[in-house]
């Protein structure tokens, strides 16, 4: 049988058929509930700055109870927009643990695009204000759009969204991607004034390569909920000083937010897991005037869990492209 071993590729347009938020958040939430219950291991992450001007990194993980075992290769590359590509460059690949043979190579961009607003999306459906009527979200990329839509999924009171762009001007490819939603009920307006519209809203998104606050802390009104997306590198960060030190601060995973994410700026400020709220192993319980953060790193085990989902779809449905591998 060694000969006769196949390798599964699944690139973008196959995924595409195969991906929907339903499996993305079914996944995810399984990704949590493992990694709560410590039966999902996250090995040490990679994250390192090339001569290129991009940073590649790999996160990595194992679930023995499930026969899972793989990688995410992922990273940033800004030059690709002068190019007309996404900076965010991304493949994940799954192994048997057993005998170490590749089993499927999956295109990463998608899957992390997915897996990351699945984990906002649970976020806000735990943490936030359920009566929430306005959103701000920081960026205009893919994952700030994607961020956005699962917040509409997570909070249908949403009446009223602002985006700040990197530019500072409107974006036509953004407000095109929630023109596409087809929500009536909700408003999408560009914000100028960083500052207003954070006061103006009821839940923060951050979805920015930046490595500096974006907003002044006194923007942040009591009662609002925030989703941290983009620090997931040293030196990065989007939240000023002052937002967690008033904050029940909720993370995604203790040591890779102490390194990576917003918590590398605030060291000893006391925070919980998300998949310890989940699983009841520990306690919150919101007050109205409460701000919360979720700090969201991005966990190997989303990836995987995501990665085996799809790769069991693709056998069902006849997916992708098989090609022989022999070991």
């Amino acid at each position: 049988m060694r000969q006769q071993a196949q390798l599964l590729l699944l690139d973008r347009d196959a995924i595409a058929g195969l991906l929907n938020a339903d499996l993305a958040l079914d996944a995810v939430t399984t990704a949590f509930a493992l990694h709560a219950r410590q039966q999902g291991r996250i090995f040490p992450v990679v994250r390192e700055a090339l001569a290129t001007g991009g940073v590649f990194g790999i996160k990595s993980g194992d679930v023995a109870s499930r026969d899972l075992l793989g990688f995410k290769a992922a990273g940033f590359w800004p030059a690709n927009r002068e190019l007309g590509g996404e900076p965010h460059q991304a493949t994940v690949m799954l192994f048997d643990p057993a005998t170490g043979r590749p089993r499927t190579i999956l295109d990463g961009n998608a899957i992390t695009t997915a897996r990351t607003a699945a984990a906002g999306e649970l976020g806000l459906r735990t943490l936030a204000r359920q009566d929430s009527q306005s959103v701000c979200v920081f960026g205009a990329g893919v994952q700030a759009s994607a961020q956005l839509a699962a917040a509409l999924r997570a909070l249908p009171s949403l009446r009223a969204a602002y985006y700040v762009s990197r530019s500072g001007r409107p974006d036509g490819s953004f407000e095109a991607r929630f023109a596409a939603l087809g929500l009536a009920h909700c408003t999408l307006r560009h914000a100028a004034d960083a500052d207003a519209a954070v006061a103006a809203s009821d839940v923060v998104i951050t979805a920015t390569p930046a490595r500096g606050p974006l907003f002044s802390a006194g923007a942040v009104k009591p009662g609002t909920h925030i989703n941290c997306v983009g620090a997931d590198t040293r030196g990065k960060r989007e939240l000023p000083d002052g937002v967690l030190q008033q904050a029940q601060v909720i993370v995604d995973d203790l040591a890779q937010a102490s390194t990576l994410g917003e918590m590398q700026w605030a060291p000893g400020i006391a925070c919980v897991q998300l998949g310890d709220l989940l699983n009841g192993s520990a306690d919150y319980m919101r007050k109205p005037e409460d701000i919360t953060v979720l700090d969201m790193t991005g966990l190997a085990l989303q990836d995987l869990v995501l990665g085996e989902a799809l790769y069991k779809a693709a056998h069902l449905a006849g997916a992708g492209l098989s090609i022989p591998w022999p070991w």
